[in-house]
């Protein structure tokens, strides 16, 4: 027997447990960035948004209301409002998309949990239906709060504004390929009922969309504003906990490249920005599990801390393909890339903003980075940070 109303009884169990995965949702938030309910959710009024929003989304997916919640004017209305919140707490886009970043995996997680729990397995194509309304969801309820926080940036800075419309021609034309991905692959499972096929099929649609999500991330950090008002969350945190979730996002892809990272503990504690932190350690990760090299048996990436000279030193070493030394000049300018040609042998490919991203997120860090590389033997980044955001930096050695 086959569960074939799944998308049905999935809807109704989303918004019998509204409550219980907002909680999760929180946890999962709090676990990486610790705050307080209040700075979050400072009046018993906002408390609602979070879970009234998961209770639109398990609607949508019942048969009957798929698709309605780009229609739902109250839902939106509060993804809106959590856009103004956000903007008035001064976060950033970056985090703001996080948040929605970790909303969607709970919920994946949660039908994933739901399937287990089913004495007869849904349809293939009922599963990935439901996963696919789940993101497209998701992406309007985000896209609505964006633009209420992107409006009002717009408002109070106004000599910004050209910026944040470049920002939004950019993140558009980018989403187009990830969203095409899932629509590709739900065409694909409609045509097959293999249930391993459906499997893979949805962890491509997994990935594409953390992909969407990464690529947006990348490109609100080239139209950031660098200003005071421009904050993600300072705070005391080690070192390790921002590199074991920098790896936990590209673990998928250094499986796939066969890339171990390996984290060299323990690490320092400094107060730091951890957004621009954990942006600039995941860019980092990323270029070396791209530029691996394929040749060697054994691939692997390093990540290491250090306190020295009053200062924290974080080091990203690996044992890729190595940088050119007539390249090594200019890898942090925008738009470079030192390896174009070989995109085609190491399926890559990319737009030349990774190492632009780190050199401004240590920058607004007021930190520096320096790079040392061998070709065929590998590449060493290190970043320099202050233990402070107030402590100076010595100057360079």
């Amino acid at each position: 027997m086959i569960t074939t109303d799944f998308g049905d009884i999935l809807s109704a169990r989303m918004r019998a447990e509204h409550e219980p995965l907002a909680a999760r949702w929180f946890e999962r938030l709090t676990d990486l960035v610790p705050v307080d309910a209040r700075n979050v959710f400072p009046s018993a009024s906002l408390l609602d948004h979070v879970p009234a929003l998961i209770l639109e989304i398990g609607a949508c997916l019942h048969s009957e209301h798929g698709g309605a919640i780009a229609a739902n004017s109250a839902v939106l209305e509060k993804a809106r409002e959590l856009g103004a919140l956000r903007h008035g707490q001064q976060a950033s886009l970056h985090q703001v998309l996080r948040e929605y970043q970790i909303l969607g995996a709970v919920l994946v997680q949660f039908v994933l949990e739901e399937i287990d729990g089913l004495k007869t397995p849904p349809l293939a194509t009922a599963t990935v239906h439901a996963v696919a309304r789940i993101h497209q969801a998701v992406h309007v309820l985000s896209q609505t709060t964006v633009e209420a926080f992107v409006e009002l940036y717009t408002k109070t800075i106004a000599d910004q504004h050209e910026r944040l419309e470049a920002f939004t021609r950019m993140a558009t034309h980018e989403w187009r390929q990830p969203l095409g991905a899932l629509q590709f692959g739900v065409s694909l499972l409609q045509q097959s009922m293999n249930d391993a096929h459906a499997r893979r099929t949805v962890e491509t649609l997994q990935r594409n969309v953390a992909r969407l999500v990464d690529l947006t991330g990348k490109l609100e950090a080239v139209a950031r504003i660098h200003d005071a008002a421009d904050t993600i969350t300072t705070q005391r945190v080690s070192i390790q906990t921002v590199a074991r979730e920098a790896a936990r996002q590209l673990r998928d892809m250094a499986e796939l490249r066969g890339v171990d990272i390996r984290l060299v503990e323990p690490m320092p504690e400094i107060t730091v920005d951890v957004g621009r932190l954990e942006l600039a350690l995941v860019n980092l990760l990323s270029n070396a599990i791209k530029y691996s090299d394929p040749a060697k048996a054994h691939r692997h990436i390093e990540v290491s801390a250090s306190i020295a000279a009053g200062a924290c030193l974080v080091e990203v070493r690996d044992n890729g393909i190595g940088i050119p030394t007539a390249a090594l000049a200019k890898i942090f300018q925008r738009f470079t890339r030192a390896h174009a040609a070989l995109d085609g042998s190491l399926h890559v490919n990319g737009i030349g903003l990774g190492l632009s991203i780190v050199d401004d997120c240590v920058r607004a860090m007021r930190g520096r980075i320096a790079v040392t590389s061998a070709e065929g033997a590998g590449t060493t980044f290190v970043v320099t940070l202050p233990l402070a955001p107030d402590s100076p930096l010595a100057a360079n050695p």
